[in-house]
């Protein structure tokens, strides 16, 4: 049988028929339309916020708060250094250079750690480099440029 617009059918199961609400006592959602009787869910514009447990304390409440969350922490998305050594010798890397390929997927500044070790000169220009990756591209022969970030 040729397949043409005519003979498309949606898969099983992906086409639920809608609720009627309000149509007759018969239909099983006549009257109150499936709301109940009285009380605020039965309103319209009623709703329930997130977390409202109906009186009872709520979970986030119960439980007991630990820690502190540094807002002013920036998040760094981290290269090891053995992760540079596919790059050619004399290579001026960036961030955009390590987004292109792949080695960075996410966004925020960049910042180099000294997992690994590595060989060639490199010319690193990224927002923050750790003191040992420092060391180690130094002693490679390589430099380091830190970008604001």
């Amino acid at each position: 049988m040729p397949v043409d617009l005519a003979s498309l059918k949606p898969a099983k199961g992906a086409v639920k028929v809608r609720k009627r609400l309000g149509r007759g006592v018969g239909s099983g959602l006549g009257k109150t339309s499936g709301r109940g009787q009285k009380g605020a869910g039965s309103r319209t514009g009623s709703k329930v916020t997130p977390g409202f447990e109906g009186g009872q304390m709520p979970l986030a409440r119960r439980l007991p708060k630990r820690g502190f969350h540094n807002h002013s922490k920036v998040p760094y998305q981290v290269v090891s250094l053995d992760r540079l050594e596919r790059f050619d010798a004399g290579t001026v890397i960036d961030e955009e250079m390590l987004r292109k390929s792949r080695i960075v997927k996410g966004r925020g500044p960049v910042k180099i750690l000294s997992d690994g070790e590595i060989a060639k000169a490199l010319t690193i220009k990224v927002a923050a480099v750790s003191a040992k990756a420092r060391e180690k591209i130094a002693a490679a022969g390589g430099t380091v440029e830190v970008a604001g970030g």
